[in-house]
């Protein structure tokens, strides 16, 4: 069988002159693709007709006459999209007896992290969440989760159930005792935290979960009993029973047709899936929009929303492209550069971009604010001294510049209305002395009205 892996050694078969002519027609062929796809996909008109809506909205007096001729004050408050990044540091931010000494450096760039993002991912790692049988972390958590929601955030909790970083006591267990423990951990965060975070990554990385081998874990052992469909059914049924109107996802950096395959099955089984969470680390370079592209056409054939839920983009030093599992990348420190800094606030601009023009697509999430998280990798948005990257600012000039309405005067017609052009989201309207707010919920062409 021929693999990707096994490619480089199947041409090393072959005379070099051979090889070098292969390498050149691939890469003349992928300049053509590019060049092509340069002059027909355009993102930002795609932006314009799936994330804006044309708006006459009238405004009436407490009496119901209209609010004529009289110049109003209109602004964007939120983003109906959500832009997304880890919460991590509202974990420490919320709890003074929590990581205290990590306290002062997160308050040097909450602000900003609080002004760009509308949505944050909070950790629920069982093995850190519950490191002892019996005594999780809940009211920390439970902090940070309220710490959000009072400023605005929509949260999510990752993961429920995933084989790496889970509880090591389940090694002592059965498999039927692993399922029980599982379920009921389920059942008691998704209960506890009702309300406060109604979004989960209810399962992580199923495609090889079953094949998992870098160490034991109570988990895989259980996915290779009941099979990926099995253990997907039984989370996501707990999860729905403790909260029906919680989002569930399933997520995977997988995005091979085996991923697909599995989504597949699990529909057919009759398991409702509400977003398919796709992770998109790029730590051997950026994907390209050809492939992004790609990977949106193949899994928004399920008419499922789509989260993109952890993306990264290093600017450093691409890790070498032979290495499968980037957890085997090892290394001391992995510093960011000036040139990989301006690299990844372009790269970082294309990818949103693409993400943003897909309608399929309702969700990014950037994975790690700070330099030196994940693997040593220089991904974030700040610098490990948390001064802030070229990245980070062309982010904030798409989310609240390019992509935003700005307050902005206008005068009412003779009929109380006004028309405008504005991303879909929540607004305040407001004159002298009174305001009131309303939400642009669908794309396209519509009409409102408010009483002011």
């Amino acid at each position: 069988m021929i693999t990707p892996q096994s490619i480089p050694k199947i041409l090393g078969k072959f005379p070099e002159n051979f090889r070098d002519g292969l390498r050149h027609g691939v890469y003349q062929l992928k300049s053509q693709r590019k060049i092509q796809m340069a002059q027909t996909y355009n993102p930002d008109e795609l932006i314009q007709k799936h994330r804006t809506a044309n708006i006459e909205l009238t405004i009436l007096k407490k009496d119901n006459s209209p609010l004529a001729n009289q110049e109003i004050t209109i602004e964007q408050l939120e983003h109906k999209f959500l832009f997304g990044c880890t919460g991590h540091q509202s974990v420490v931010m919320a709890n003074d007896d929590f990581m205290a000494k990590e306290k002062p450096k997160f308050e040097q760039s909450s602000s900003k992290w609080l002004e760009l993002f509308n949505f944050a991912t909070l950790p629920f790692y069982w093995g850190r969440f519950e490191p002892e049988r019996g005594k999780p972390h809940t009211k920390q958590l439970l902090n940070a989760a309220r710490w959000l929601v009072e400023r605005g955030f929509k949260t999510k909790g990752h993961p429920l159930c995933w084989h790496t970083v889970t509880a090591p006591w389940l090694l002592k267990m059965s498999n039927a005792d692993i399922l029980k423990e599982q379920i009921a951990r389920i059942k008691r965060e998704v209960t506890d935290f009702k309300g406060l975070v109604d979004m989960w990554d209810v399962i992580n990385e199923v495609v090889i979960m079953p094949v998992f081998d870098k160490y034991d874990n109570g988990i895989t052992r259980l996915c290779k009993e009941i099979g990926q469909a099995g253990i997907v059914r039984a989370v996501f049924e707990a999860a729905k029973k403790a909260n029906p109107k919680a989002v569930l996802l399933i997520n995977d950096f997988n995005t091979s047709p085996a991923y697909e395959k599995l989504i597949e099955d699990c529909l057919k089984d009759g398991i409702k899936i509400d977003v398919i969470g796709i992770q998109s680390h790029m730590h051997q370079g950026y994907w390209g929009i050809e492939k992004t592209l790609d990977v949106l056409k193949r899994f928004s054939r399920f008419n499922i929303p789509i989260h993109f839920t952890e993306s990264t983009i290093v600017s450093g030093k691409i890790m070498p492209e032979h290495i499968v599992d980037l957890n085997d990348h090892k290394v001391d420190e992995w510093p960011t550069t000036p040139e990989g800094e301006e690299r990844q606030a372009q790269e970082i601009v294309t990818h949103y971009k693409t993400l943003f023009s897909h309608p399929a697509v309702k969700a990014i999430t950037w994975w790690g604010l700070f330099d030196n998280g994940w693997l040593k990798a220089p991904a974030g948005l700040f610098r490990t001294d948390h001064s802030v990257k070229p990245s980070y600012e062309a982010l904030f000039n798409l989310i609240k510049k390019e992509w935003w309405f700005a307050p902005k005067k206008m005068p009412t017609d003779n009929k109380g209305a006004i028309r405008f052009n504005g991303f879909l989201g929540k607004y305040k309207i407001s004159d002298k002395d009174r305001e009131i707010t309303f939400d642009l919920a669908k794309k396209g062409n519509d009409k409102l009205e408010v009483c002011l």
